[in-house]
Order: structure tokens, then sequence, then C-alpha cells
């Protein structure tokens, strides 16, 4: 049996700035934030007091997990450059986690929707094994909505899943 990483998550995909470090299985430090700007300044600030609120630091990390949406473009984009930055300091991998994964470990079921801007929904059915798409409104029928569950709920899944991940994407 091989031993759990640590793994530190984050996620800057929406109105928010969230992290979550998970050691041993489960989560010791988390914090989350909501701002609609400013997570490029506050990403690494939040992430170093979810280290020291667990009494660690950097070198204690066996993985990176990021949240890579659907949402927000340039929120995406710092928590992957961040994610890849850190990766690549420490010598550990970072590994992605979608919206999509997160809230099917949270809800279940294999039709999962996400908001999108302008009442839109983007929708993945992982029972079909088809790629995300695009609607002009959240569909109907049996559907778990990434919107039910936190966004301290969803970066702590990130932790989870990352921990389990294959970090080759095997």
């Amino acid at each position: 049996m091989r031993p759990e990483p640590t793994v530190l998550a984050f996620d800057t995909s929406a109105a928010h700035c969230a992290a979550a470090l998970l050691s041993g299985g489960r989560i010791v430090a988390a914090a989350h934030e909501e701002m609609s700007r400013g997570q490029a300044e506050r990403l690494m600030p939040l992430l170093q007091e979810v280290l020291t609120e667990a009494g660690m630091t950097l070198a204690d990390l066996g993985r990176i997990g990021v949240g890579i949406g659907p949402g927000n473009f340039t929120g995406t984009r710092i928590a992957v450059s961040a994610a890849r930055g850190l990766a690549l300091g420490l010598n550990i991998p970072a590994i992605g986690v979608s919206l999509f994964d997160t809230t099917r470990a949270l809800g279940g079921g294999d039709r999962i929707a996400v908001p999108a801007p302008r009442g839109q929904a983007y929708l993945r059915d992982f029972g079909t094994g088809g790629s995300p798409a695009l609607l002009p409104d959240l569909p109907q029928g049996p559907l778990t909505v990434s919107s039910d569950h936190s966004v301290p709920d969803h970066v702590a899944q990130i932790a989870r899943i990352a921990a389990d991940r294959d970090p080759a994407g095997r």
C-alpha cells in the first residue's frame, strides 16, 4: 500500500480564492474567500496561511491539486500558472481537477451541470463518455449541479481526487 501524499489544493476559477491541505487522508487546513478580483495577489499568501495553520511548509508537499474549471478564464490561468510553478520548483506533480469531477464525487450521478454566464450551462454526461457541452440553459432530468455544493467542499474534493490520481495521467 502506497502512502497517501500530502496535497495542497487550490482554485480561483470563479469569484473566489480557495485552498485546502490534505494530509494523512484528511483535510487538515482550509481557507476560502469570496472575491470578484484580486485572486492573483491573494493566492500565494492564502496558500502560505493554510500551510502555516497545519504547521507545514512547501517542502512537506507530495502533490499539488488545482481546479481547472470550467469557469473564469483568467481565474483558471492564475491557479494553473501557480500550480505549474510550484510543481516545477518543488519537483512534485500538479494534478488538474475539473469542476465536473468534484461535483460528481460530491453528489454522485453521471449527468453533471455547471452554471455558465448568461443563463447557460455546461453539461457533461459521464455515462456516455461525452465531452462537456455548452447549452443555452440548464437541462431537465436527473442531474447533479455544481452549485449544490460549497466552494470549500469543491476545493477539498480537488485535494482528494489529486491524491488518488495517477500523476502520469494513466
